[in-house]
């Protein structure tokens, strides 16, 4: 079905589904090229050691631009995320929205309290995973662009002057609490991503839900390549600092290697999660909105058992995936409630045998 919806938008002059999504993924790698060349003034603050970082980074870019569209042109998902940008801009919610988004970014994303929910042990291992990978994203990105660089003034060997965006921002003494906390903060997250990843692989190797579910590709896979970008970074500050460089080159290239491996995993893995769950959020405006307007009510019954919204939606979505569930007399079986569809099928399947007893 979806590759005659396809063929239909090329006759018609549209794009197909694969072209639109290459158009999003190109126009995403092509906004962070420009602006590692533009906070990079020019290149001129970009470590050329670092271009397979930001090489890999491109093309990640353009993995998720393209994976993202693709997600985008399921009618399902396209409506429900139009749908969520509606109810959310809406000049008459938009201050409560505002508010209301602050408690859910609290919720979901600094204290993930819905996997709390599930599990501690879950939780604790999530945690250290996100907040690990959040603090390692935060500098590497920068400092592979360029948007972050480090220099001694001239006039002194003791300190170290930021820069962000080629603008000074702020002086530190190598000997000091800044420049211990600095110079060790990828130390820190690989040692919290490590723990999140012990903690993951024991709660999959007690729970038993979690073994009968788990899938190598999916489950295990970002837990390996999570535990090499880390384990390697680690040996590599253990290389400089104690072993006065020992095989510091073969190291430098294995965790780059693994680095550029797992950004060229991230469109099209379990990582994606990480782009699709902000998309969650509006449809939890969109249920808000739905849960204050008309509600849904049967036509058998009388009873209300859902939100006006939502069933029209849910008819918009299947007259455009070409199911058809209008009824004879007009009206559409999404307007039945549950329990008389379960009814309506016990009817049916009591006519159907007594027929057949019937014609014995």
């Amino acid at each position: 079905m979806s590759e005659m919806a396809s063929e239909r938008r090329d006759r018609s002059g549209g794009l197909t589904d694969v072209a639109n999504a290459f158009v999003w993924g190109s126009i995403a790698a092509g906004l962070l090229t420009a602006g590692i060349y533009f906070g990079s003034r020019g290149f001129k603050d970009f470590d050329t050691a670092l271009i397979p970082y930001a090489g890999g980074s491109v093309l990640a870019a353009f993995g998720l631009g393209y994976r993202y569209a693709m997600w985008l042109r399921r009618p399902p998902t396209r409506l429900y995320w139009r749908r969520g940008w509606q109810t959310f801009l809406d000049p008459r919610r938009l201050a409560g929205n505002l508010v209301h988004l602050l408690g859910l970014f609290w919720r979901n994303f600094i204290a993930q309290s819905f996997i709390e929910r599930r599990s501690p042990l879950r939780w604790a291992a999530h945690a250290c995973l996100f907040w690990g990978c959040i603090l390692a994203a935060a500098v590497t990105f920068p400092l592979s662009f360029g948007w972050i660089r480090f220099e001694t003034p001239p006039n002194s060997q003791d300190s170290y002057i930021a820069y962000v965006f080629g603008v000074r921002l702020f002086e530190f003494p190598l000997d000091g609490i800044a420049a211990m906390l600095i110079f060790n903060v990828l130390v820190i997250s690989a040692v919290l991503v490590l723990a999140g990843v012990f903690l993951a692989l024991w709660r999959r190797v007690r729970d038993r839900g979690a073994l009968a579910v788990q899938q190598f590709a999916n489950d295990l896979v970002p837990l390996i390549l999570l535990f090499a970008i880390s384990i390697t970074g680690l040996l590599l500050t253990v290389s400089a600092r104690f072993l006065h460089g020992f095989h510091y080159g073969f190291l430098s290239q294995l965790h780059a290697a693994t680095v550029i491996l797992t950004l060229l995993y991230l469109p099209f893995g379990k990582f994606f999660h990480i782009f699709q769950r902000p998309a969650q959020l509006g449809f939890k405006f969109y249920r808000r909105a739905a849960a204050e307007g008309e509600p849904a009510r049967c036509i058998r019954c009388g009873e209300i058992f859902g939100c006006g919204l939502h069933i029209s939606d849910l008819k918009r979505v299947e007259a455009e995936l070409g199911i058809r569930y209008e009824l004879e007399t007009g009206s559409h079986y999404q307007d039945v409630c549950p329990p008389c569809r379960r009814k309506n099928l016990a009817l049916v399947q009591d006519r159907l045998w007594r027929d057949a007893r019937q014609g014995e």
